[in-house]
């Protein structure tokens, strides 16, 4: 069957079934192989893309710009949109891309608020493609990473990725640990608590994958990364509160690793950046590079087979000297950038279709769950980097969640996924109309079991439930 991608958005990862990114692979090879024979591809002529960079970018604007002009088309940049659009003036994302649907017939956005790109899909009539918003997730270079360990390992199944660093605030990290999961890698997290990678992900990789996050001890790394077999490390810095392995000359940090068991090998580490500029003011002051000192690059320079990966930029994470091992492949991920985002940009504009072969199976390992919320009163995303918390976007968009877990009950936010805590609840539908039965209960009843996701209303505090017509119930007055 031809794959439907035309006008649809990608603003997760989990937008593309894992057909469709095989899908999207197949056709970065044929653009790779019409880069490396300069060939000039017509595909997208008289078509035009709105590059929306909020943010600095090198890497990502500049492949979505190069992808476009080799397909043919034509580009719209705004770089530095911040103060070059009429962002400077207070114009809100949705009437920004409401402008742009008429310039261009595809919008790139990068946003430093997490759910900015939901928000312009939301209200944009042409594809929307999400180049990164706040520490939420940045799916095209997810894609640039599994193409690179697909090319450099002949698979992604069954590979052992270690995920070493600042996985809280890397959005890179975590497009790519649902991705891994999905395609039947192994993530291994090796990071201090304080960094470890948000609730809402490692609750939404057990209900929806059935993948419980797995954390190794820093002693175990060493033999891990020391195995002929290992394929690829992936490292990111960390904070203080460092052990010193003798073996390696590693410095990593002290974490819980409970319930889990040493792993046979690892096949990648993927090295990122410390996050500062999405780190609370007390945390970046506080917060140290990972040093990794000579013997261990040294060290690593002789396994001829692991993959060192970063997403870039670097700053004092990585040293030049490792630029030369013969599996350092973070410029060949850079360079993936251009064929993947062609082949992406071909099949959203719909100049290319491919096919899902018949024979397949379907290996489709998420889908969206029906969980959503009839209404949250009161009740706020618990990141304040969130576009719903933004009072120039809360003028239009209303905070919306997802049921994450109901014991305790813990929503998510429909635009970065981020946790909320609800402290009443209600059902829509209970009173059937009569007000004396509108009756609301504490975030501990067991009464939440009864309802209905769509039924489900929210509240942050009582004086918010009463003021919508909501009575207590006796499980306010006896705290059931």
């Amino acid at each position: 069957m031809v794959t439907g991608l035309v006008g649809r958005d990608l603003i997760s990862i989990n937008d593309f079934t894992n057909e469709e990114v095989e899908c999207l692979f197949h056709l970065a090879d044929e653009m790779r192989l019409a880069l490396r024979q300069g060939k000039q591809l017509e595909l997208c002529r008289g078509r035009d893309m709105a590059t929306l960079f909020y943010e600095p970018s090198t890497r990502t604007r500049g492949s979505f710009e190069r992808a476009m002009h080799k397909l043919g088309g034509n580009v719209v940049s705004f770089a530095e949109a911040k103060t070059t659009s009429s962002a400077a003036k207070g114009e809100t994302i949705a009437d920004t891309v409401r402008v742009l649907e008429h310039y261009a017939d595809i919008i790139v956005i990068r946003h430093p608020w997490a759910g900015a790109a939901q928000v312009a899909a939301d209200y944009a009539r042409v594809p929307v493609i999400n180049a990164g918003d706040g520490s939420h997730e940045h799916p095209t270079q997810t894609l640039c990473d599994l193409y690179t360990l697909r090319k450099e390992k002949g698979r992604i199944k069954g590979l052992t990725v270690v995920l070493w660093g600042d996985l809280k605030h890397g959005r890179t990290v975590h497009s790519l640990v649902y991705a891994l999961v999905r395609f039947g890698a192994q993530p291994l997290c090796c990071t201090e608590p304080d960094l470890y990678p948000p609730e809402a992900l490692v609750e939404r990789l057990r209900t929806d994958y059935d993948h419980v996050l797995k954390k190794i001890e820093p002693r175990d790394l060493s033999s891990l990364i020391g195995r002929g077999d290992t394929d690829a490390l992936y490292i990111a810095p960390f904070r203080p509160f460092q052990l010193r392995l003798p073996d390696l000359g590693l410095s990593v940090p002290i974490g819980d690793t409970t319930g889990w068991s040493k792993a046979k090998k690892v096949d990648a580490v993927y090295v990122t950046r410390l996050q500062r500029e999405r780190m609370r003011t007390m945390d970046n002051g506080q917060a140290k590079y990972l040093a990794l000192n000579d013997g261990f690059w040294e060290e690593i320079k002789r396994k001829k087979r692991t993959l060192i990966m970063h997403p870039l930029p670097r700053v004092d994470e990585l040293p030049y000297q490792i630029d030369t091992y013969p599996r350092s492949v973070y410029f060949e991920q850079a360079a993936n950038g251009v064929p993947i985002r062609m082949a992406l940009t071909a099949l959203l504009l719909g100049a290319r279709e491919m096919e899902v072969s018949k024979t397949r199976k379907g290996t489709l390992l998420y889908e969206k769950a029906e969980n959503r919320c009839k209404a949250a009163f009161g009740v706020e995303c618990s990141n304040q980097s969130c576009v719903s918390r933004q009072e120039s976007e809360r003028r239009y968009i209303v905070s919306a969640f997802n049921i994450l877990k109901r014991e305790p009950l813990v929503v998510s936010c429909i635009y970065c996924d981020s946790e909320a805590y609800p402290q009443y609840f209600a059902s829509s539908e209970w009173h059937q109309g009569t007000l004396e039965n509108k009756r609301y209960y504490p975030a501990h009843s067991f009464m939440k079991a009864r309802i209905r996701a769509e039924n489900l209303v929210l509240f942050g505090s009582e004086e918010e439930a009463q003021r919508r017509g909501f009575h207590p119930s006796k499980h306010v007055a006896q705290g059931a």
